[in-house]
């Protein structure tokens, strides 16, 4: 028997009366129901939610013991009311109402696409996604997986790509604390029941990204399996899938990505992503960011069920292209990792990985960032999570300051640029030299407005003022050394 369900924190549950939740935060209820048979198969059950004219379907699920929940996220100030669906009458037609009240400070919203290229909060906050990969952190215990949110609190990082299922694979051989689906004693997945016991924590877990303001980038499948997740057969997979939309999409800070890796999942055809896809779409009643990542093939991004590019690699001068032919933000997620393992991918120094994220932003797109470096314990960030032990991620904060105070809503690339180049236009430029190391250089900027220009040292972190000001065509002294960046600021 499950033990210990209480009403998740963070969320306004029903009690009597109205309860009352902000805006874009999350109202949850609970019903006594089916607690025999196998009620994560038969049991359906959802409400709806009415403010005014009009109505949003939200799916609930079971909880075990004979307990079902219904999560919502309202997104507009006022009284809701609700009334339940299922096929078991215990369940059906039963009424309730909340009031939805102003947002707390800090809550902005889900982030959304904004500008074709870009992403903002639904509120018109900026939102800049500068993310790191923690595959499995949420399967370590809670020990570990405290020390990683508090790591988290204190990095630059505003969003994380990570697994659902635990991951089997080179640095991360152990058991996970709880399993997807209820066992037996030869291990042997049963596919007819649920383990809340799982969700419960992952959900924490997501809370808990969610106050401090990190999205989570919730991958579905991947291939590096050890339980039999990956290959769990169709209805399966489809039954996980709603399950799972059911307890996790009221989170304001949860994104969809279909896999890691997709197409190295080898039990699972082009036809089975694209289905996973239309599931998520039409069953996500907030229609969360969507997207899949590739190992060596990309999936066609041009769907119109995904929302951006999720990229693995380096292959940055793709940028302009892909950004034309998509028409929606690139980001790559993984363009290999800061570390110093034997793999090739689990590498780059902190300057590579400094420079790449340079490369990436001033290309239009956006960065992820990684870390493998191997230590007594085995616990390496981009599996276990833990601490950050690189150079990296100072460099990234001092990166992503400079982006929020001169181009919050993001950078359009600049056409055919000599440097890598991007800019808002009229008011803000930004080129990146890399390996380049010219003492002098021509610029050209619009000739009607005047610019201040700052040179920067991505690696040192520093901004140095260049006297004068600047506008048209013009030749600028450098200091002749590589990785140095050049921007230009509207004088006001």
């Amino acid at each position: 028997m499950l033990t210990g369900l209480a009403p998740l924190a963070g969320a306004a549950a029903a009690q009597s009366g109205a309860a009352r939740v902000e805006r874009w935060g999350v109202f949850e209820t609970q019903f006594a129901g089916p607690s025999s048979g196998t009620p994560y198969i038969d049991v359906k059950f959802a409400a709806d939610f009415k403010l005014e004219h009009r109505t949003i379907a939200a799916d609930g699920f079971n909880d075990g013991d004979g307990v079902y929940r219904i999560r919502f996220m309202p997104d507009a100030e006022g009284e809701w009311t609700f009334t339940t669906r299922s096929n078991r009458p215990e369940l059906n037609g039963k009424p309730g109402r909340f009031v939805c009240v102003a947002p707390s400070a800090g809550n902005h919203g889900p982030v959304t696409v904004r500008n074709t290229w870009h992403f903002g909060y639904v509120d018109g906050t900026p939102y800049l996604p500068f993310g790191t990969t923690c595959y499995a952190w949420t399967h370590q215990g809670d020990e570990l997986e405290e020390q990683t949110l508090a790591t988290l609190k204190q990095s630059p990082f505003n969003k994380i790509r990570m697994c659902v299922f635990p991951k089997y694979y080179a640095f991360n051989r152990s058991e996970p604390p709880t399993y997807v689906f209820e066992r037996d004693a030869a291990g042997m997945n049963d596919y007819t029941r649920i383990n809340p016991l799982f969700f419960r924590r992952l959900e924490k877990r997501v809370a808990q990204l969610m106050h401090l303001g990190i999205q989570a980038d919730l991958i579905l499948f991947h291939p590096y399996d050890h339980w039999g997740y990956s290959n769990m057969g169709a209805a399966n997979d489809d039954r996980y899938l709603r399950y799972t939309i059911a307890r996790l999409s009221a989170y304001r800070n949860v994104w969809w990505s279909m896999a890691n890796e997709w197409d190295f999942v080898k039990t699972k055809t082009l036809s089975d992503w694209d289905r996973f896809f239309r599931i998520v779409q039409e069953t996500d009643p907030y229609s969360r960011l969507r997207s899949i990542h590739n190992g060596a093939v990309l999936y066609d991004h041009g769907k119109p069920w995904v929302t951006h590019a999720s990229i693995q690699g380096d292959d940055f001068e793709k940028i302009p292209g892909w950004l034309d032919a998509f028409r929606k933000p690139v980001v790559f997620d993984e363009c290999k990792y800061e570390g110093n393992i034997q793999q090739r991918w689990g590498n780059l120094s902190g300057q590579e990985m400094t420079r790449r994220f340079w490369i990436g932003t001033v290309a239009g797109a956006y960065v992820g960032h990684g870390e493998t470096y191997l230590n007594d314990q085995e616990v390496l960030w981009w599996s276990k999570g833990g601490v950050l032990r690189g150079e990296s991620p100072p460099r990234i904060a001092f990166l992503r300051k400079l982006m929020e105070s001169n181009a919050p809503g993001g950078l359009t690339p600049m056409p055919k640029p000599y440097y890598p180049a991007a800019m808002k236009p009229g008011e803000y430029y930004l080129y990146y030299l890399d390996y380049h190391q010219p003492a002098l250089n021509q610029f050209e900027l619009p000739a009607e407005v005047r610019f201040k220009a700052d040179v920067i040292d991505p690696w040192n972190m520093t901004v140095t003022p260049v006297d004068g000001t600047y506008q048209g065509k013009f030749q600028l002294k450098l200091p002749g050394k590589p990785y140095l960046a050049v921007q230009f600021r509207k004088v006001v």
